[in-house]
């Protein structure tokens, strides 16, 4: 640890000198008023001014400068691919997060750390770094999972956190791809109920199950991401949000076998800029309502993405039965290559064996918006709007949208049970603007409701 204090106060001493020496250059063209001033004082003067203002008015900078180092090959990591680092990777957190002083939880690059299930909790005392420069890499021991163990990789709790460095998380998942997956239902990284969260240049690949997961998190970058798991890898997706709020993910790559970002139950303020999609099953809000839920999702804008290949473009996915709303949502300035079902909202989604029941109750979908989406659909379908005949869909806009086959012949639109607003160059368009007629007891329903809500029957 003396060492790490030692390395600290180092960086700050050189860092100090550089400012001497810019001061040195300045301080004979110091105003008049200074001449009663020896050069030798002005430059001292100088340089400790300069260390005060960075240190207590930047702490970004102060923070980089003087964070404390905890890296895990100090706690005994090996980071051979073969020896289990678990216990060094604890050891190291558990100080780090104790640490007064800014800190940095380091994994060296070029090396391999062989990690069992792992929970990195706070709360943490001061500003803390993740330096993930090497790679962690999942043991395939399925005695080192326990029967309800969902996650491997977990980080709860912590707020103000970066978690960077251009290395490679790994979760060997295809020991379990091949399996049903009841069996492992492990999550590769998941971040819990964090504030003001960074995630920044890193490659997550091969997950269990879902990559990446931000459950219960507020104000959260996420930047320059990378995931990859073959096409045929069941239940990876990239990107997970839930029950998170104000959320940016940007200029990020992802490919896996299931959505590329997905978007359920308790979000709000979600952008996604700059995404490469494909293959996958491209991105997605929802699934919704499953099991006779409430589910309610609000202010998605998905503002430049490409997809290629995908099974699906930008969907809108909704069990039958459950209840809430999704609404305001944006998808725009997107091209599409090869994709089926390049737009689509499915409010009789039903990803079991058996055929689902038909029920009344729906997620309720209003104010969506299609703005310049371009490109080729796999299938003649390319407007897909399968809206639930209870509920049907409000405010969906089509503004500036030309699909084609991939064969160049004409696509088509599906629309049930939604009012479409069109504007602009729209191809193709529904061929009706259909909404079917409810059922006359669901109507004297929702109007028995509104009397309700409005305090008519009140003495």
């Amino acid at each position: 640890m003396a060492s790490q204090k030692h390395i600290s106060c180092l960086s700050f001493v050189i860092v100090l000198a550089f400012y001497c020496v810019s001061c040195y250059s300045f301080s004979y063209h110091e105003d008049v008023v200074h001449d009663y001033m020896s050069p030798l004082s002005r430059v001292y003067t100088c340089c400790i001014r300069k260390a005060l203002r960075y240190m207590f008015q930047d702490p970004g900078f102060s923070s980089s400068l003087l964070a404390l180092p905890f890296d895990v090959d100090s706690f005994g990591a090996k980071g051979d691919g073969k020896k289990d680092d678990t216990n060094a990777f604890k050891k190291a957190w558990k100080e780090a997060c104790s640490s007064t002083s800014a800190a940095i939880f380091s994994v060296a690059k070029n090396k391999k750390y062989l990690v069992t299930p792992i929970r990195f909790e706070g709360p943490c005392r001061s500003s803390l770094t993740m330096q993930i420069s090497g790679t962690i890499l999942a043991s395939k021991q399925e005695s080192k999972y326990k029967k309800n163990e969902k996650h491997w990789l977990r980080v709860e709790g912590v707020d103000n956190l970066v978690v960077k460095g251009g290395g490679v998380i790994d979760g060997n998942g295809d020991i379990w791809w091949s399996k049903s997956c009841k069996v492992n239902k492990t999550l590769a990284l998941t971040f819990y109920k964090c504030k003001s969260l960074m995630l920044n240049n890193l490659t997550v690949q091969n997950a269990q199950k879902i990559h990446v997961t931000f459950d219960h998190c507020e104000n959260v970058q996420v930047s320059k991401i990378q995931v990859t798991a073959p096409e045929d890898s069941p239940n990876t997706d990239g990107i997970h949000v839930t029950h998170t709020q104000n959320i940016r993910i940007s200029d990020s790559v992802i490919e896996t076998g299931d959505d590329c970002i997905s978007i359920v139950n308790g979000s709000k303020n979600v952008q996604a800029t700059g995404i490469t999609c494909g293959p996958g099953h491209g991105i997605s809000i929802g699934s919704l309502g499953s099991k006779n839920s409430e589910a309610h999702v609000s202010n998605v804008k998905v503002d430049g993405a490409k997809l290629t290949g995908t099974t699906n473009g930008v969907r809108i996915k909704t069990w039958q039965g459950g209840s809430g709303n999704a609404s305001n949502i944006t998808f725009q300035n997107i091209n599409m290559k090869n994709v089926k079902n390049p737009i689509i909202i499915d409010q009789y989604y039903c990803d079991q064996a058996k055929p689902c029941k038909e029920q009344e109750s729906a997620v309720k979908i209003k104010y969506v918006t299609y703005e310049n989406i371009s490109g080729t659909s796999a299938g003649k379908d390319a407007v897909i709007f399968k809206c639930s005949k209870n509920y049907p869909c409000e405010g969906v806009v089509l503004k500036g949208i030309n699909l084609t086959q991939e064969d160049d012949g004409d696509a088509k639109a599906i629309c049930n049970n939604v009012k479409v607003t069109y504007v602009g160059t729209v191809i193709p368009r529904c061929s009706e603007n259909l909404v079917q007629e409810q059922p006359t007891l669901m109507i004297s329903y929702l109007y028995l409701e509104k009397l309700v809500s409005r305090n008519y029957f009140n003495t």
